[in-house]
């Protein structure tokens, strides 16, 4: 097995092309982000979204990119400026520990980092680098990956507005350890105005990633998510998912939505992100009605 797992995020492939100094040089004028919101958008679902009136959560998303400019959804997307948000809110505990940050990467400490840890981008989504053996690994190649993240600009991806903002800086950060050698179970709490109301859990994440629903009293919602199957394996309702209710719900505070994603390793909580436009608003629920569903309770607000 590699000691090293890059990101799977095809996106980043597709549009490293998208660097951000032509961002800096003219930035695209609002029309042509509409454009370009709208034309995605039709690409994955056949039709364009209801702006004005907008009825699915994939909608809301649209809407939420093209209007809504409150500047601490910057801060919460920010992997590193988050922490202290995270810190004033739910208390240090829940941070995994923080081994390096930095603009740099060739300064990156190696050789006094312990074996296992992983490496993020803040100014992205899904541009993370776990290393399982920090002795066996190549460092000019991941020196490397993190010069590309740190020139590509994430905002050009997708037009998620939240993502220009952020300073481009590489986080070196604990790797929580669940026991199994692969990244803990990820669950991600839907708030909405203060109150969670579905619970995404990722399984298999890097080997055979599958994505489950369920509401908060641990029953499974027939739903799927986008291209990802459902994991037939019984998962077991989290010892700690009243905790992880509790966080949630303090960590979204009053917003309309926000995703918060936590993780449970040896029976304690661990923050993982505030997901502000989860999936760009681009991935379909299966069944359709389920976009609906999430889309009554979002009650948008832009200020």
């Amino acid at each position: 097995m590699s000691q090293i797992t890059f990101p799977l995020n095809d996106s980043f492939t597709k549009f490293a092309k998208y660097s951000i100094k032509p961002l800096i040089q003219g930035l695209p004028d609002p029309l042509d982000i509409a454009i370009f919101v709208m034309r995605d958008y039709r690409r994955i679902f056949g039709h364009y979204p209801r702006i004005l009136f907008p009825r699915t959560f994939n909608e809301k998303v649209q809407v939420r990119k093209l209007f809504d400019r409150r500047s601490h959804l910057t801060e919460w997307a920010d992997k590193y400026l988050v922490r202290d948000y995270v810190r004033r809110t739910i208390g240090a505990a829940a941070l995994p520990t923080l081994y390096h940050v930095t603009d740099d990467p060739s300064d990156i400490p190696f050789e006094q980092l312990p074996k296992k840890y992983v490496i993020k981008a803040t100014h992205g989504s899904g541009w993370t680098c776990i290393v399982r053996d920090g002795t066996a690994i190549n460092q000019q190649e991941i020196i490397d990956l993190c010069e590309t993240w740190l020139s590509t600009s994430y905002y050009a991806l997708g037009r998620e507005w939240l993502y220009e903002g952020i300073i481009p800086r590489i986080v070196v950060e604990e790797f929580l350890d669940c026991g199994t050698g692969t990244v803990p179970t990820d669950y991600k709490f839907y708030v909405f105005a203060g109150k969670a109301k579905f619970i995404q859990v990722n399984v298999g994440r890097y080997i055979a990633h599958k994505i489950n629903f369920y509401d908060t009293r641990w029953n499974r919602i027939d739903c799927r998510l986008g291209r990802y199957e459902n994991s037939d394996a019984k998962i077991a309702r989290p010892e700690t998912l009243d905790t992880m209710i509790d966080y949630a719900q303090r960590l979204a505070g009053k917003i309309d939505f926000v995703r918060v994603d936590l993780y449970e390793v040896r029976g304690k909580v661990y923050f993982g992100e505030l997901t502000n436009t989860p999936s760009n608003g681009l991935e379909p629920f299966d069944p359709p009605s389920w976009d609906r569903t999430f889309g009554d309770f979002w009650k948008m607000r832009l200020r």
